[in-house]
């Protein structure tokens, strides 16, 4: 194809995911390496929100590759119902480092499905129907997985494609507390309001959370948040499923986030960085107890690619990889050391509001006025196709060489865990100057 005819063709023939369709101008990517990409007119851009949160190990691991490259040769595909050396090896890479308890996995190809097959599964071996989510959370946006997203996206598939039974709690989000409160005195009202809400809600199969809320802002939550979640849906019989789509292998400093807290759920969710998102692979780990409640009764859930080998054989690679490259390790010591240097330069801009993070994984929130921590968009502005002010620096910081993925206030900063402490410099140096932008917007 003529390379003029590349992006053209794109905008003319295909959908452009969460956004108005008018105007959509996408940049032709024609080679990666590490953690740069190039451009079709040659320029170097450094990635640092590892595309969509998901290029963990970097653009060009040649293990991950060589492994995919080796498993089509040797067997591309096979049906699920059959057993696999892939399927076998993967399985037994992911039981020495999921969380005490989880032994029991389904495969999929996207974190949307492995979502799907979580709630299916919470349902059917409970008998009950109700999913507790989060108001700050996306989980994906098949059916089920759109229902338990507490985000503005559900809104289009809303009443008519949202399966019935899910309800919200409040998010633990201390800058923007739900309650007007001040941690610690708050007394984790956050928590304490689901143990009210279950009490009185009947009929929940489980309560979904993102460890650490991706998309929505990289919210990371207080110490005692995700221990006490824990200790409230036990004493409700209800399932915890953590969504670690965005927040495992490595990102936060741990094999998955759930770590930091040393809390094992019923079920945990992942993908993208399994692979560093050179295939797409969705896992879904539960206890032995649950796969055991399908032991004499149909298992309602499959799909053609389910344990897809060539999905397989790259996760068993990069396993390895974040071993071999010391990457958990180095995603804390980095994490320490980009939080410090944002710190810094929100220091010197009135825009920003808020910066947080843990491990390679940090957001910095934009506000129009610091004091009343007013943002400069809301979702409405999102949904409404308005000029976004999170748009407007990620694009300034863009044409300075360095991508990163804005969403609606605030900006996801999340380089490749092989990252170079000068990378980390260029990227904070890129916000530094964009930033301006921002500030000549904030209320004098």
């Amino acid at each position: 194809m003529d390379p003029d005819r590349v992006a053209p063709e794109i905008r003319e023939s295909n959908y452009a995911t969460w956004r108005r369709q008018g105007g959509w101008a996408p940049l032709v990517v024609t080679r990666a390496e590490d953690s740069t990409f190039w451009t079709d007119d040659g320029r170097a851009i450094l990635d640092f929100s590892s595309q969509l949160v998901a290029t963990n190990l970097g653009h060009s691991n040649r293990a991950v590759q060589d492994a995919v490259a080796r498993q089509v040769r040797e067997l591309p595909y096979a049906a699920p119902g059959f057993a696999t050396r892939a399927r076998a090896e993967l399985s037994e890479a992911l039981l020495g480092i999921l969380p005490t308890g989880l032994d029991r996995l389904f495969f999929s190809t996207s974190g949307t499905e492995a979502n799907e097959a979580a709630v299916q599964i919470a349902r059917v071996a409970t008998g009950r129907s109700k999913v507790v989510s989060r108001y700050r959370s996306y989980h994906g946006a098949t059916a089920a997985s759109i229902s338990v997203t507490g985000d503005f996206r559900r809104r289009g598939s809303e009443p008519g494609g949202k399966v019935p039974g899910t309800v919200f709690a409040p998010d633990c989000y201390c800058y923007r507390c739900p309650f007007g409160l001040t941690y610690p005195s708050c007394g984790i009202a956050c928590a304490e309001y689901v143990d009210y809400q279950l009490e009185h809600e009947g009929d929940v199969a489980a309560m979904i959370v993102e460890p650490v809320v991706g998309t929505n802002g990289v919210i990371v939550p207080v110490p005692e948040y995700l221990p006490r979640i824990r200790a409230i849906t036990k004493a409700h019989d209800v399932l915890l499923i953590a969504d670690e789509v965005m927040t495992a292998w490595g990102r936060t400093g741990t094999w998955f986030a759930v770590d930091h807290w040393g809390v094992s759920p019923d079920i945990l969710t992942t993908a993208k960085g399994v692979t560093g998102a050179y295939v797409p692979l969705g896992v879904t780990a539960t206890t032995a107890s649950l796969h055991a409640t399908f032991r004499d009764r149909y298992f309602p859930h499959g799909h053609t690619y389910e344990a897809h080998p060539v999905t397989l054989a790259p996760a068993v690679a990069a396993i390895g990889e974040y071993r071999r490259l010391g990457l958990l390790e180095k995603s804390a010591r980095d994490g320490d050391y980009l939080l410090a240097r944002l710190r810094e330069v929100a220091a010197r801009h009135p825009s920003v509001g808020d910066v947080r993070g843990l491990g390679l994984f940090a957001a910095v929130e934009l506000v129009r006025n610091r004091t009343t921590r007013a943002p400069f968009n809301t979702p409405d502005d999102k949904l409404a196709g308005r000029p976004l002010m999170a748009e407007k620096v990620a694009q300034a910081m863009l044409a300075n060489g360095v991508y990163v993925m804005p969403w609606v206030s605030h900006l996801v900063l999340a380089p490749p865990l092989i990252a170079t402490r000068p990378e980390l410099d260029r990227g904070v140096e890129a916000l530094d100057a964009a930033l301006a932008v921002a500030d000549a917007g904030v209320d004098v």
